[in-house]
């Protein structure tokens, strides 16, 4: 039997034309936040003119992988379903979802500090002048359409930007911020075979045009993959540049996967003791992945210049907070089955939020921005 393959290429950066747009894309964002896949990585570039001096949180950022629990009260949303950055897929409210128990907390205390809400007008002062850019799949756009909606409310002359190449955005007149998100799915020039995900046989992945031999299984060849592309970035960045890596956002599918009637209706959070049978790899659920590839992304990653931003534990808990059948379009639960992968907004990306803003303003109290 003939083999079907896949193939990943991972041929040298510098003079690919990936490697020109990077550079390009360089020149252009002098602030950016770059997420690619689903494996999302931020990038923060500091700007060269020193910017006035913004309001700072009193603490370091806490590691984000501690037990959250919801504050009481839990605080409102900084918008509302109205904001000019949403994306009608996951406006749970305004597509009739009731509301859920909370929809954003952070972790409560985590090495002796609390992850404090975005001040969004602190934010753009501490950004004024800059571009942030943010490059990846749609639990990227998920991240993006929190921060803009977040910023639209420290900033009522807000507007929607939109240029070649970003997917949507907006411009924040107040403080010359302009925030953009570009959709890119995958992390490494890819070659489809004829068969998507070929059974039979391994993907086979390419290094300087030659396959490595033996096949490498798909974790083995996603740590090949990041370690080419954090190699390239470590070197084309410019050396102040922050880089952090945001973990696996992790999925909620109860009985079987999407497309076998999977279902996360549901305003219950789940309990710590939980956690394991539902994401733990040893068990086989059909959530397991998350944890697998945060597996690969940590080792990949050892000895890079990225930091880790561990989103997936405190979000494993939020088992309520997806789209699921409230998705806004007609039939569509009929043809995509429920969605237990995305999140609604506002909801759980609103925390991602707060916890990349308090580890961005803390690079600037280090004088590094």
């Amino acid at each position: 039997m003939r083999r079907k393959r896949a193939a990943a290429s991972l041929s040298a950066a510098g003079s690919s034309p990936e490697a020109s747009a990077m550079r390009r894309l360089r020149l252009r964002l002098p602030f950016l936040l770059l997420l690619p896949v689903t494996v999302a990585i931020l990038i923060l570039l500091s700007r060269r003119v020193r910017s006035p001096a913004a309001p700072r949180p009193p603490t370091p950022p806490p590691a984000a992988g501690c037990p959250p629990r919801a504050p009481r009260p839990a605080p409102p949303p900084l918008y509302a379903a109205s904001c000019p950055f949403h994306r009608n897929s996951y406006n749970c409210l305004r597509n009739g979802r009731p509301p859920l128990a909370a929809l954003s907390w952070a972790p409560a205390r985590c090495g002796g500090a609390v992850v404090p809400r975005i001040d969004a007008a602190g934010f753009l002062a501490a950004a004024r002048g800059r571009r942030v850019g943010l490059v990846g799949d749609s639990l990227s756009e998920n991240l993006a359409v929190a921060l803009l909606c977040a910023l639209c409310s420290a900033d009522p002359g807000a507007r929607k930007w939109k240029r070649r190449g970003a997917w949507r955005g907006g411009y924040f007149p107040r403080e010359d911020v302009t925030v953009a998100f570009r959709r890119a799915v995958l992390l490494a020039k890819y070659t489809w075979g004829t068969y998507k995900f070929p059974k039979e046989t391994p993907l086979v992945f390419y290094r300087g045009g030659e396959p490595i031999e033996p096949p490498l299984s798909i974790p083995d060849g996603l740590k090949v993959v990041i370690r080419s592309m954090a190699s390239y970035i470590d070197r084309e960045m410019p050396s102040k540049t922050l880089k952090l890596w945001r973990t696996q956002s992790p999925r909620h599918f109860y009985g079987d996967e999407w497309d076998h009637n999977g279902s996360c209706v549901t305003d219950r959070l789940l309990e710590e003791d939980e956690l394991e049978s539902w994401f733990d790899p040893r068990f086989g659920g059909v959530n397991k992945d998350a944890r697998t590839v945060n597996l690969a992304i940590q080792e990949a990653l050892a000895g890079s210049g990225f930091r880790l931003v561990n989103l997936t534990y405190m979000s494993e808990f939020r088992a309520d907070a997806h789209p699921a059948t409230w998705l806004g379009k007609k039939d569509a639960v009929a043809v995509y089955g429920q969605d237990c992968m995305h999140w609604c907004v506002p909801g759980v990306p609103d925390t991602w939020v707060d916890i990349l803003a308090a580890q961005i303003l803390h690079y600037f109290k280090q004088g590094k921005g």
